[in-house]
């Protein structure tokens, strides 16, 4: 039987309705990794360097989508839950129109100023070409991008997890094949690898929307739309939080890369991309759970079903605490051979990779309730607390400890800097659910 939002949610519904979001998100995180497992394994560390100096650049850009797919996910089930359906439909294609305007924009301007942007992050003259190189192929593909991005949330929003779920894993078979062709077999270097991830967010963001242009059988489908100012800021106040996260995470990871150069040059640089390669995937496990579970929220908190609302708050918290643990566990003990799949070739450097990816790991025990907080307000068309939790977490909090830890406790400091900040985050994200539980009733 389909899982319906109006639905009353056990734990067993809440893990079926949330684990194509999960597996979504991991095939997503896999695109990444695919790409450095060849550029590191089949082209050289040079290029595993460049790739990972550029790669917070262009995310900046992919922030938008996210921002715009949770801000609008959030608002729409909303505006279903007050069973206002044309309404949704019209905030729905509003914001995808509005998404496809904007990603031409970002594309331009990145593709002009993207030589600029490498040399003030400090690119030497030996990455600064392979950073222009790859960075300039993956712009052309940022619309398709943003859209997979919006996509993933609506396709939630829309009932139709499963959907999403084998979109992205086309997505991911698309982006491994072309990898392993255009890397190892036709030796096309960076641009090889540049490729085959823009061809696979064509495939990603492409086909959700000639899903939605086709007639289907959900609430939500695109058509005309009128310009509603007040739509669009909502969309963009609710996702602020999700843009905050990304963009903070962007702007942390060059400072990350700048202090790692100053402090065990290209093989600091080379070491954190590898972690941060691995612990995309581990957190998309919380970012999917927190994708698939926010429509739910929304729902129901449009609706004013306080109980439903306070039933799905406990069960999360329960089932993020149990994973979070489980998902330690095991990055501790894959340590090892994760590091050597990327670097096992280079003595120090899998050495100082598997090192860094040990203490960076004991952060999962404490993101995943930080990450559902920042989710869990922006469902509840809060805005405001969300992007303080993800503002706090992702930018002031690490730039406070990156700048300060490495003071005391060398590049070891630079790897816990995530784990003090998780920690203190997490202090906040208890009071902020604390002093709103009467509000919305989840107390």
């Amino acid at each position: 039987m389909k899982i319906q939002l109006s639905d009353s949610f056990t734990y067993k519904k809440i893990i079926k309705f949330t684990i194509p979001s999960i597996i979504m998100m991991i095939f997503t995180s896999i695109y990444g990794v695919v790409d450095g497992l060849f550029i590191s394994n089949f082209i050289g560390q040079t290029e595993f360097t460049s790739v990972n100096f550029i790669m917070p650049f262009l995310m900046i850009f992919s922030a938008v989508g996210f921002m715009a797919g949770t801000g609008g996910s959030a608002l729409v089930a909303k505006t279903l839950g007050e069973g206002k359906y044309e309404k949704a439909r019209n905030i729905f294609s509003l914001i995808i129109y509005f998404m496809v305007g904007i990603g031409l924009l970002f594309t331009v301007l990145g593709i002009i100023f993207l030589k600029d942007a490498a040399l003030a992050l400090g690119a030497d003259s030996e990455m600064l070409p392979l950073c222009v190189e790859y960075g300039r192929i993956i712009m052309i593909a940022l619309i398709p991008f943003m859209l997979q991005s919006v996509f993933q949330s609506f396709l939630v929003t829309a009932e139709r997890p499963t959907l999403g779920l084998v979109i992205t894993v086309a997505a991911g078979v698309t982006n491994i094949v072309l990898d392993a062709l255009f890397v190892a077999v036709l030796k096309w270097g960076v641009s090889g690898a540049a490729l085959a991830t823009g061809i696979s967010q064509f495939v990603g963001g492409i086909t959700p929307l000639i899903f939605f242009i086709l007639p289907n059988k959900t609430n939500l489908r695109l058509g005309k739309a009128s310009f509603d100012i007040r739509a669009i800021i909502k969309t963009f106040t609710n996702g602020s939080s999700e843009f905050m996260t990304n963009v903070s995470l962007s702007v942390v990871n060059m400072l990350y890369n700048n202090r790692l150069m100053e402090t065990a040059g290209q093989n600091g640089v080379a070491a954190y991309g590898v972690i941060m390669y691995t612990a995309f995937v581990f957190i998309s496990v919380f970012l999917g759970f927190a994708v698939g579970s926010a429509p739910i929220t929304g729902y129901h908190y449009g609706a004013g079903n306080r109980s439903e609302l306070k039933n799905v708050y406990g069960k999360s918290l329960r089932l993020i605490g149990i994973t979070s643990i489980i998902l330690t566990i095991s990055a501790e003990l894959l340590s090892y051979p994760l590091s050597a799949i990327f670097v096992g070739y280079d003595a120090e450097l899998f050495a100082l990779t598997q090192r860094g990816f040990m203490i960076y790991s004991v952060s999962y025990l404490l993101a995943g309730f930080n990450i559902f907080a920042s989710a869990f307000f922006t469902a509840l068309n809060n805005g405001l607390i969300s992007a303080l939790i993800s503002f706090a977490r992702t930018l002031v909090l690490q730039i406070v400890c990156v700048l300060c830890l490495p003071v005391f406790l060398g590049i070891d400091g630079i790897w816990l800097s995530i784990v003090f900040a998780e920690g203190l985050s997490l202090v906040l994200t208890i009071i902020c659910f604390s002093a709103n539980g009467e509000k919305y009733g989840y107390a």
